[in-house]
């Protein structure tokens, strides 16, 4: 299964996708869609042109969407729905199925921690997509969705995630009874 995974944002908009190759995850290709234009409305009109064009290249069966689920204020929050909405639209022009998941649950299938650092996320998902070169935090929340929805679908790389997730977490963990 291919999946592209959309990190939504007013004026940079993550993508990621990933593929089921021979029993495992493979990248193939992330990036970010900068909004360009003065108004909203420009601005969601390039992120809907990118993203149809990215739909159209990688053609995925499935699309993973973060939720919204705070903002700093209410203008934020609309805004970045606005951009979800776009995102969800060019998905389903697409006829590709959309799956939506909380930054909680993308963090938590990427590091097995859903108030992990967007830095923490990033090394992850580098790490079990075997990406050597960088990544833009948003490519990276990104790829991290598209993961999620992998973990979530069972696929045969799920367990590997879990483990990977599960070793960072026993290596962080301080000892039983505070610090000796």
């Amino acid at each position: 299964m291919r999946i592209l995974g959309i990190d939504p944002g007013s004026h940079r908009t993550g993508w990621g996708v990933v593929e089921g190759v021979t029993g495992r995850l493979v990248c193939l290709g992330a990036g970010v869609v900068q909004a360009r234009g003065e108004s909203t409305a420009a601005r969601l009109c390039s992120i809907h042109d990118g993203l149809s064009e990215l739909l159209r290249r990688f053609a995925p069966e499935a699309v993973s969407v973060e939720t919204v689920f705070h903002a700093k204020n209410a203008q934020s929050a609309l805004v970045l729905g606005q951009a979800r909405g776009v995102a969800l639209l060019c998905a389903a022009q697409a006829g590709a199925a959309v799956f939506e998941y909380t930054a909680g649950q993308i963090k938590q299938a990427a590091t097995g921690r859903g108030r992990a650092e967007k830095e923490q996320v990033q090394t992850m998902v580098r790490l079990v997509l075997g990406i050597d070169e960088a990544l833009a935090l948003d490519a990276s929340d990104a790829l991290a969705a598209a993961l999620c929805h992998a973990q979530s679908t069972i696929t045969p790389q799920a367990a590997f995630l879990r483990e990977v997730a599960a070793s960072r977490r026993k290596k962080v963990r301080p000892p039983a009874g505070g610090v000796r």
